[in-house]
């Protein structure tokens, strides 16, 4: 079998080595004269299969390929937070200081940046240690501690460890000898395999919520740390802005934003937007929790798929650490179409709307590695997944909506009517739904409240009723129904308005505690509960509305300030104050 390889067809992203080879499958090679990543993604007797992540133009048959006997890996270490990468791990502006402003193919620049780290070091000599322990810490940004780690496999007694001082990731600071004698340097990173999951000791339960801030989520749709999310959304209804507003105030030490052929100003946005944010835990500059991985609409199509297993490794890192990690991937629908083209190229049999048969278990694979898990270091940390999803026209029975719907037990569903009529976040209640719930609902009621759950299954309810009034309100006026259902009408707006949407721009609607939106079901409630009770009593609903109660409960989520909760008790006081003369 020959060693030398060489180009033998070209079509588009995808390159084939004719005759027999000796690459293994995932392998990465490099591939032409400008040494091209790719990676071997079919292995035939008489033909091998590469995958280019770099853009092909000028590519000719003849030229070499070169193999690297190891799969398609990215550095793991100091250096990441606050990164900018594309789809591949190169650091975007380590490429603009070197290149310019448009990445030029074949440059391969490290990911870790080559500076030195002050580094205390957790281990000595004659230490025996284990896969995954934390030998060595040092400060990456003003908010995290970066631990580096033992790769996975490797473990034994620990020689010629170096003292305290600053090194930087190409220093080998101790040596392993592991069972067998075999020696293993330690380095503040390591290589691993993208498309391999980092190993735990254990997957724990999911008992926790990832708290954001956002009503319509936090108390209607939650989502757990370690859990996967959906948001489904036509052109137009927020998808990104969520995103984002998740990103910076979901509950979670470490965000890894992953803009996946998205369009390069909504990148520029995302990029610029992202280094002015506070944030609000520590005051500091969100970037310095924060990694971002840019994989444009321009940049190759094969590099988006490698883009999502780029971040999701990313988290699985620092979720080894003990960090929770919270994952941002917009959106998987463009993945998902890379993936489209890639299947066409290589003419293999199409299913759903031409996507590849496989579609289902490359979603599955990339939500499966979300989770709360216990570490091989005894640690806890959580990975939290959170996709975008881009259906054409709004359409949610397109196969990347429907799959991704089989592997999440969060979904966030977009509206397009409501985010037209500027209701912010516009997750439509009637479709979205959260399976967490259940596994939730003993921390919400030990943590924020005994009742919180109730409020929250009540207002649901209203919700629900008005959804099948409307239908009645549509075809014949609302003066028909009955006080009650106008009652019911008239609460649920103040839910709607009042509770579920959200001003991103306000000071004190931003971010929003568990233990204020309980607060805000309660007063609600509170109002909805007396106001049936006086209809009961034969008062028109006509008279109620006079005192203007309502439009006052509207405006509650502005005028109560987050730090002043003790306010709400003047809201009980005021309600039944107004409507004390009607019974």
């Amino acid at each position: 079998m020959k060693d030398n390889y060489v180009v033998f067809g070209i079509n588009g992203p995808v390159v084939s080595v004719s005759g027999k080879t000796a690459f293994s499958m995932n392998e990465m090679v490099f591939v032409g004269e400008k040494r091209l990543l790719g990676e071997v993604i079919r292995v035939d007797d008489d033909k091998t299969i590469i995958q280019v992540y770099e853009e092909t133009g000028g590519l000719k048959p003849g030229e070499p390929v070169y193999s690297t006997g190891a799969p398609m890996s990215i550095s793991l270490g100091p250096g990441l937070i606050g990164g900018i990468f594309d789809g591949v791990a190169n650091p975007l502006k380590a490429i603009s200081d070197e290149a310019g402003a448009f990445i030029p193919a074949g440059i391969h620049v490290d990911s870790l940046p080559n500076t030195k780290w002050n580094v205390t070091m957790l281990i000595k000599d004659g230490d025996r240690v284990r896969e995954g322990q934390i030998f060595a810490e040092c400060p990456e940004t003003g908010s995290i501690l970066h631990k580096s780690m033992l790769p996975p496999g490797v473990s034994g007694v620990v020689r010629e460890a170096k003292p305290d001082g600053a090194y930087t990731v190409k220093d080998t600071l101790a040596f392993v000898i592991d069972d067998n004698g075999n020696e293993h340097a330690l380095k503040l990173a390591h290589r691993w395999p993208i498309k391999n999951p980092r190993p735990v000791a254990k997957r724990l339960s999911l008992t926790k919520p990832l708290v954001t801030g956002q009503r319509v989520v936090d108390t209607f749709f939650p989502i757990a740390k370690g859990g996967a999310a959906a948001i489904p959304g036509g052109f137009g209804t927020g998808k990104t802005m969520m995103q984002h507003q998740l990103a910076k105030w979901c509950d979670a030490d470490i965000i890894i934003y992953i803009g996946c052929g998205e369009r390069g100003n909504e990148m520029t946005d995302a990029l610029t937007e992202f280094r002015k944010l506070v944030d609000p835990k520590t005051g500091k500059s969100l970037m310095d929790r924060t990694v971002l991985i840019a994989n444009t609409s321009n940049m190759p199509v094969a590099a988006r798929e490698a883009s999502i297993y780029t971040g999701i490794t990313m988290a699985e890192y620092f979720r080894d650490m003990g960090y929770n990690v919270a994952m941002m991937a917009d959106s998987t629908s463009r993945w998902a179409e890379a993936m489209r083209e890639i299947s066409g190229r290589l003419e293999e049999m199409p299913a759903d709307e031409g996507f590849p048969a496989y579609l289902p278990s490359r979603l599955s694979e990339f939500y499966e590695r979300a989770g709360y898990t216990e570490n091989l270091n005894g640690t806890e940390g959580s990975v939290s997944v959170i996709g975008a999803v881009s259906p054409q026209g709004s359409d949610f029975s397109e196969p990347v909506t429907q799959n991704t719907k089989r592997f999440t037990r969060c979904f966030w569903a977009l509206d397009k009517s409501l985010a037209y009529a500027r209701h912010y976040p516009a997750v439509n209640w009637n479709d979205s739904y959260s399976e967490y719930l259940g596994d939730l609902s003993d921390w919400y009621t030990d943590t924020v409240g005994e009742d919180f759950m109730a409020c929250r299954n009540e207002m649901f309810s209203i919700l629900s009723a008005e959804s099948s009034l409307m239908e009645i309100v549509k075809l014949i006026g609302s003066d028909v129904l009955p006080d009650d259902q106008k009652l019911t009408i008239e609460t649920a707006r103040v839910i709607r308005v009042g509770f579920l949407q959200q001003n991103a721009f306000h000071k004190d609607d931003t971010f929003v505690s568990p233990e204020k939106q309980l607060k805000m079901m309660r007063v609600i409630l509170y109002l909805h509960h007396k106001c049936r009770d006086i209809i009961l009593r034969q008062v028109p609903i006509s008279e109620i509305l006079k005192k203007g109660l309502f439009d006052k409960l509207v405006q509650i989520k502005y005028d109560v300030p987050n730090d002043k909760l003790e306010m709400f008790d003047d809201y009980y006081k005021l309600i039944d104050t107004a409507l004390a003369d009607l019974g």
